[in-house]
């Protein structure tokens, strides 16, 4: 429920922010259900990703001063606020001359499809990849940093009344291909791999059918990284990919690399400066939005679980 709070003290290593702006995601969803692996102490404030503009700073912090705009270092922060206070050490400073909503959306989706795209697989211009739910904020984000990075790629959604409008809109991103789960075994998909090489790289977001259909096509010694599971079913692979094609699977989970690159700031700087760059090239752009007001966050939740949604539900601070 929406709540009043007195805004807490400011301690001398503490930052006093304004949220500006905090989108509704899967794992947001999953906290507040209880079933995800990090869960916030009751009672706590929703959201793990947004942007606010700092107000005030204790006497101790040197990153930062007021103006600058900051988003969350890691998961559990609580960004659906109109104000916190929260620890330096928490929160990441980012270029102010990037879209509000670029900024609101650039802590989770991006990162996790700028090192799933970079960590596993060493792939070269000219190379493919291929991935489902590649209409979610992290499919968007693989399409834009893949065409960047010369990289093909193929894009599996699900069927839906308004396919053609979601192909055009991918395509639009910058996506080679889009195809429905469907396609994935028909024999079209052998006209695909006449002009680009099998991928070696794909991306599993859903698990359960899809995941099987996908890996069909993988490259023997491929990797197929998992890093959701909307379909909430066990990921099946055949035993003739492990043993004929020597697949590989692995998982990948943002806040784990994170945890693991806290004291490796280059590594993580170096991750926001490359995507901040692209932003401001044109070449990666905010998921498609629907900007709410915070009093609307009913809505905004209820719209978030609803099936075929293609819009992510930013919520206006």
């Amino acid at each position: 429920r929406l709540k009043e709070l007195e805004v807490p003290k400011l301690g001398d290593s503490d930052v006093h922010v304004k949220m500006l702006a905090a989108p509704i995601n899967p794992a947001d969803i999953n906290m507040i259900q209880g079933t995800y692996a990090i869960l916030s102490p009751l009672p706590a404030v929703g959201g793990n990703e947004g942007v606010g503009e700092v107000l005030e700073v204790g006497s101790r912090v040197t990153a930062l001063k007021p103006g600058d705009w900051v988003i969350p270092a890691g998961a559990g922060l609580g960004t659906w606020r109109t104000r916190g206070v929260f620890p330096e050490d928490l929160l990441l400073k980012v270029p102010r001359d990037i879209p509000v909503l670029c900024a609101a959306t650039l802590s989770v989706n991006p990162c996790t499809a700028f090192r799933m795209l970079a960590d596993f697989e060493p792939l070269a211009p000219g190379d493919s990849i291929i991935q489902n739910a590649a209409n979610s904020g992290v499919g968007q984000a693989v399409i834009q940093i893949a065409r960047a990075s010369g990289l093909k790629s193929i894009n599996v959604v699900r069927d839906r009344p308004d396919l053609p409008k979601l192909v055009e809109r991918l395509m639009a991103l910058g996506a080679d291909h889009v195809v429905t789960e469907e396609m994935l075994r028909k024999p079209e998909m052998k006209e695909i791999f006449k002009s680009i090489p099998k991928p070696r790289l794909a991306l599993n977001c859903v698990g359960g059918k899809s995941t099987t259909e996908m890996l069909r096509h993988l490259q023997p010694k491929g990797t197929m990284v998992t890093y959701g599971g909307m379909a909430k079913q066990p990921v099946m692979v055949p035993v003739s990919a492990f043993i004929f094609r020597d697949v590989r699977l692995r998982g990948f989970w943002m806040s784990q690399w994170r945890k693991d690159h806290a004291q490796d700031q280059e590594s993580v700087a170096g991750m926001m400066d490359a995507l901040c760059q692209l932003i401001r090239r044109g070449q990666l752009t905010a998921p498609a939005c629907t900007e709410v007001p915070l009093q609307d966050y009913k809505a905004a939740l209820e719209a978030t679980m609803k099936p075929f949604v293609s819009s992510k539900q930013i919520l206006l601070l």
